[in-house]
């Protein structure tokens, strides 16, 4: 494998880790865990199929491993460690205490939901290459971005009770 190839795909990488983490270190070390392993086994990976989706299956793989290994105690981003990243880049007429409230609430979703949110509208990967990347069907994709889609919205407008599965709050 040309490592050319798999370079190109180290910012996608890093945005979807830091996005699953809420760490910077984390982040750069799922990165680094992933890129090994891709190296490693590169023989797996079919020449002419999306190497992307399969960078990205290789770094869930390696995520779902570690949250099985040794759950992590609940994971919010530091104030300061996002507020130090968002300082460069913040645009001056936006809120900045919105994108901090984002981040809290995208670490409150359960891993598989969060994974497919981010997935679809953070890397822009079809519903089919979520589905491959994760190993699911494409009806649990869907499903599980709608309720990704409603949780988030209810933790963004202060819900404050942890949603139930099979029940919806009634506006």
């Amino acid at each position: 494998m040309d490592a050319r190839l798999l370079v190109e795909h180290i910012p996608s990488l890093r945005r979807y880790a830091r996005a699953l983490t809420g760490n910077a270190w984390a982040a750069d070390d799922l990165v680094q865990d992933t890129l090994e392993r891709a190296c490693g086994k590169w023989r797996l990976w079919v020449v002419g199929s999306d190497l992307r989706a399969w960078l990205f299956t290789v770094m869930h793989n390696i995520f779902a491993s570690q949250v099985r290994r040794t759950p992590p105690p609940h994971a919010v981003v530091p104030l300061d460690d996002v507020a130090h990243e968002v300082q460069g880049l913040a645009d001056p007429g936006r809120d900045q205490g919105t994108g901090l409230d984002l981040q809290r609430c995208l670490m409150q979703l359960p891993e598989e939901q969060r994974a497919v949110l981010l997935l679809v509208t953070l890397e822009d990967l079809s519903y089919a290459q979520v589905a491959k990347v994760l190993g699911v069907p494409v009806g649990t994709v869907m499903s599980r971005l709608s309720r990704a889609r409603v949780r988030l919205q209810e933790l963004m407008d202060g819900a404050s009770a942890p949603a139930r599965p099979g029940l919806r709050r009634l506006k």
